[in-house]
Parts: C-alpha cells; structure tokens; sequence
C-alpha cells in the first residue's frame, strides 16, 4: 500500500481559520529564529507522512478540483507558514490529491481524468483554497488527503490530512457514500494515522451543505 519516504521531517502545526487555533502566536518585534527558541512564536512537530502510490505530477493550477464528479462539498483552507519564524510563505505551491466519493483514484490503475487533483500557490497570509468533496474510502485506509508543498522547485513537506471521525460518519449519511458499506478502517486502526495523524486533524467547520477544512503547515524552505 502506501510507501514511505526517507526525506527529513518538516514542521506541521495544526490550524484553523483564526490565529488564535494554530498553535502559534502574532510575530512580535525581533521575531525569528531567536524568538522561536526563546518561546516568543511557537509551533506544533509533527513527522512527515507516506507520500502513498497514486501521487501524479504536474497536476493542473485550478481551485476546484472535482471535475463534477458527486459528493459533500468540502472547501479546503490550507496555510503554509516558515518553520523557524511562524511568517506565512507566500507563492508556495500546495499540491494535493485523494480519492473521490466512491474511493477512486483519478490517472491511475486505469482511471482516466484528474478529478481531486490540483494545485493552489499561496497568497500573501500564506493560504490556498480548494474546492473539493469529502473524500471517500477504500480498504485498508483511513480517510484522507495527500498533500505536498512545494517552494522553489523543491518538496519541502510530504504529509496527510486526516478526519474526526464522528463528522466522517454525518458526512457519509449522504449520497453518494451512504451507497456503499461501513469502511472498513477508522483513524485509530489506520498505520499512517498511528505516526502522526492526531497532529495532521484537519479543523472542520459545517459551511451550507458542506465543510470547510483547514490547517496549518509550517515547513522548512529548503
């Protein structure tokens, strides 16, 4: 199943929509390095995560990644922040994939299209929406993202976004998940999960008919 990697763990820290749910503080004069080591900013560790095997290159730059295909909305609301000082990364490139409703990957094992595949570059503060659905599941997995962040040309984080459980089942009530079976792994049972994945939560907020995810990656530059 999924792989892992061998590149040195970045930094991760949880997030949220508002300063005060990251993990981290507003950057107070002299901040740096320094400030981080003397507790002034902070950030929550986290290991990287199992690129896993159906990652793809060179996905296309878009907002909405669903391709219409059916699902509850999830609208993704990602940041990515310097490890060192907490300072968002403008013009990041965060990539990311996962399956659709039904558990499928898109360009792989003979699927044809690049639905729930994309790319979204970093504004100013760091963020990168995604229009999305929840994703489904397959065996063996507990239900996530796969996300990169690239910065220069470089991958400087390889992780996994992950789901409380709880709204994983309200969400899977809906068509069209409520056509298959009960899955088959929650997060406790999933190996991925286990190294690392309680840091990895994405912060989830109902939104209409939908959710809005969202976390913080704070990453090295290089």
């Amino acid at each position: 199943m999924d792989r892992p990697i061998t590149r040195r763990a970045s930094l991760l820290t949880l997030g949220g929509l508002a300063a005060g749910a990251l993990g981290w503080t507003a950057e107070p004069a002299g901040a740096g390095p320094a400030a981080v080591a003397s507790g002034a900013i902070s950030c929550v560790l986290t290991p990287e995560m199992t690129e896993g095997p159906y990652y793809v290159s060179g996905e296309k730059v878009r907002r909405n990644i669903t391709e219409g295909r059916p699902g509850v909305p999830l609208e993704l609301a990602l940041t990515v922040v310097n490890a060192s000082t907490c300072k968002p990364i403008k013009g990041a490139s965060v990539d990311i994939w996962h399956c659709d409703a039904l558990g499928v990957y898109s360009g792989v094992q003979g699927n044809t299209g690049t639905f729930m595949r994309g790319v979204q570059r970093t504004d100013a503060s760091g963020l990168a929406h995604f229009m999305t659905v929840y994703p489904g599941w397959y065996q063996g997995r507990a239900v996530h993202i796969h996300v990169k962040v690239h910065i220069g040309g470089n991958v400087v984080h390889t992780g996994q976004f992950f789901f409380n459980d709880a709204i994983t089942d309200a969400a899977y009530t809906h068509t069209p998940y409520n056509t298959r079976g009960a899955r088959d792994v929650r997060d406790s049972n999933d190996s991925i999960y286990r190294n690392g994945g309680s840091r990895s939560l994405l912060t989830m907020k109902k939104s209409g008919a939908g959710y809005v995810g969202s976390i913080t990656m704070g990453v090295h530059r290089t």
